[in-house]
């Protein structure tokens, strides 16, 4: 697959840079929605963590059928599709909040991970493919910084518009089944709606954006199938990279979906400061999310500034994998608002995962391209099964302890990093 002009690559990037920045906005919001819905539908921690479970699982069911959508339509037509039916999800919201009936969040949750994987099996192609793939990790480091920088926004503005408040949760807690209860709760749920209104409003401006804009479509070079003759089959270390994303993917959302969830279970006292004249609580829940974004930030800044001119992608995958199992134990074995630090710190080792692990797993792929994407993108339903599997943990060794979880992911990726991407490679 090729762009034309150095022109239209510049073009491209930025309006992919533009969906990376909706990726980042939509996906962590769902650190927000957790505690809420745990409140609004009255849930255990355990049913509130299936709102990554009902996102994520989109990405393993849609992968396949999302090549296959955009085979028809192209790529660029397909963009705008999957922002539709992001919109749709968003849209289903509304009824979701007058009902306070948790299955239907659940159902617009994975219809907006639906159309982020038709998104996603597009965009993250064409990064890897615009410049030398000793560089795509770098590419793909300043998409991150669009989609980590949305992750610092969505969950600061949705947060304080839908959490309760320090008040609200005292008095829910002393609250005792009843009309005054129920009404509270409808009272509650009712927040969400014009949040996600608005979101389905942008999203619907953004696909009639990108349909009407003359973006370059990607089309597939004779350069691509050149070494038909040399793989009759998927290569050992395209799966090596598969499973490396589902255990990438997984700490990921652990780190950034549980960590509110995890500091109101802690019921800190307030860390105050001053900033610009204004006054912020540190240990304000709402705010971890945002926390771990930053960390994100940190590290994607890392790797533009130094691959491949001073480290190498796998090399930089090993040495964030190992800072990600630094982080656990630390995070395990201190307490509180330090613990809290930590698991934001977690964010930081994960930046450079993505976009070395996917380069990595798609080099030297040639007709495989195409499914070697789809079978990466399926990857991700590993931010559904081991955030659930986390919530499990949590009810019978503490949510605390259940950070145990993070430590055969982050030694799996060093093994890619070390040896993984290596194996059945030319």
């Amino acid at each position: 697959m090729y762009m034309n002009t150095s022109k239209s690559n510049a073009f491209a990037l930025f309006i992919i840079g533009l969906f990376f920045f909706i990726f980042g906005f939509v996906t962590w919001l769902n650190g927000v929605l957790i505690p809420f819905l745990k409140d609004a539908c009255e849930l255990t921690s355990r049913q509130a963590l299936l709102v990554t479970f009902a996102f994520y699982i989109s990405y393993f069911v849609m992968a396949i059928p999302s090549s296959y959508v955009l085979k028809w339509t192209g790529f660029k037509k397909g963009m705008p599709l999957g922002l539709i039916i992001m919109a749709i999800g968003s849209l289903i919201f509304i009824p979701a909040a007058y009902t306070r009936q948790y299955p239907l969040f659940l159902v617009g949750l994975f219809l907006q991970g639906t159309g982020l994987t038709i998104l996603q099996t597009a965009s993250n192609p064409y990064v890897t493919i615009l410049g030398p793939i000793e560089s795509a990790a770098k590419r793909i480091s300043i998409m991150g910084v669009a989609n980590k920088v949305a992750g610092m926004i969505g969950p600061l503005i949705l947060g304080a518009i839908i959490l309760s408040s320090g008040a609200e949760s005292s008095e829910l807690s002393k609250m005792v089944a009843g009309p005054e209860k129920d009404a509270f709760l409808d009272t509650l749920a009712l927040k969400v709606i014009n949040p996600y209104m608005i979101l389905a409003g942008v999203l619907l401006l953004l696909a009639a954006l990108v349909y009407f804009t003359p973006l370059p479509e990607i089309e597939e070079s004779e350069s691509s199938t050149e070494d038909k003759s040399t793989h009759k089959s998927i290569p050992s270390y395209l799966w090596y990279g598969v499973v490396a994303i589902i255990f990438y993917v997984g700490v990921e959302v652990i780190a950034g979906d549980t960590i509110i969830l995890y500091g109101k279970s802690l019921e800190l006292s307030a860390i105050n400061i001053s900033l610009f004249g204004i006054d912020i609580n540190l240990s304000n829940p709402a705010y971890f999310t945002t926390y771990v974004m930053f960390g994100m930030v940190l590290g994607y800044l890392f790797g533009i500034s130094t691959i491949p001119k001073l480290i190498s992608q796998e090399k930089a995958l090993a040495l964030f994998a190992v800072l990600g199992l630094v982080f656990s134990l630390l995070a395990i074995l201190s307490s509180g608002f330090n613990s809290i630090i930590f698991i934001a710190l977690l964010g930081f080792a994960n930046a450079i995962m993505w976009p070395a692990i996917w380069p990595l797993s798609i080099d030297k792929l040639g007709k495989f391209t195409k499914i070697g994407s789809a079978l990466l993108i399926m990857g991700i339903i590993g931010g559904a099964g081991m955030p659930y599997l986390f919530g499990i943990l949590g009810e019978h060794i503490s949510m605390h302890n259940a950070y145990v979880i993070l430590f055969p992911g982050y030694l799996y990726i060093l093994f890619f990093a070390i040896k993984g991407h290596k194996i059945g490679k030319a």
